[in-house]
């Protein structure tokens, strides 16, 4: 039995490993400081509101980078946890999304942790050849030029066709 190669017919398990790996440990970290059941990625969406007071959604998606459904998606469970609540808008398709008190006295802890974090990282960052933070985004913007989808088409046009 051939074992798999380590190499880039792999990348995205691997990148998904390192993400779940960095997401577990972030995630210990805010329990450690009293914050069981809290979430990185609820960080941005709460962040985004202690600076605007309120937002809808579409404007949290694009304040963070993520899609509409992935922010909706934070907020439900934001809502769930009472972090935040979500109230119509003036027009009857938006919704308006605001801290909790509950959320507010979190601020000073997720301060304290988002400063340690930072810390963290560049520690981190240091032991690696070149910083993780540079490569993803530089990744993006290579992805931005042109996506992968559209590189994995013209490879496929420009191998010979199976069978033949």
């Amino acid at each position: 039995m051939n074992a798999t190669p380590a190499g880039t017919e792999v990348l995205g398990t691997r990148l998904r490993h390192l993400l779940e790996l960095l997401d577990a440990e972030v995630t210990a970290a805010y329990a450690d400081i009293g914050l069981p059941g809290f979430r990185p990625r609820f960080t941005p969406v709460i962040r985004t509101l202690a600076a605007s007071g309120a937002a809808s959604i579409r404007e949290i998606a694009e304040a963070i980078g993520v899609t509409h459904s992935a922010a909706s998606q934070t907020v439900a469970e934001l809502v769930k946890a009472e972090l935040v609540t979500v109230a119509p808008g003036r027009d009857a398709r938006r919704r308006i999304v605001r801290l909790t008190p509950r959320a507010e006295r979190l601020l000073p802890a997720l301060d304290a942790e988002a400063a340690a974090t930072t810390a963290a990282v560049a520690a981190f960052e240091a032991e690696l050849a070149f910083p993780l933070t540079r490569l993803v985004d530089e990744a993006l913007d290579a992805l931005r030029r042109r996506p992968l989808r559209e590189r994995i088409r013209e490879e496929l046009n420009g191998a010979a066709p199976p069978g033949g």
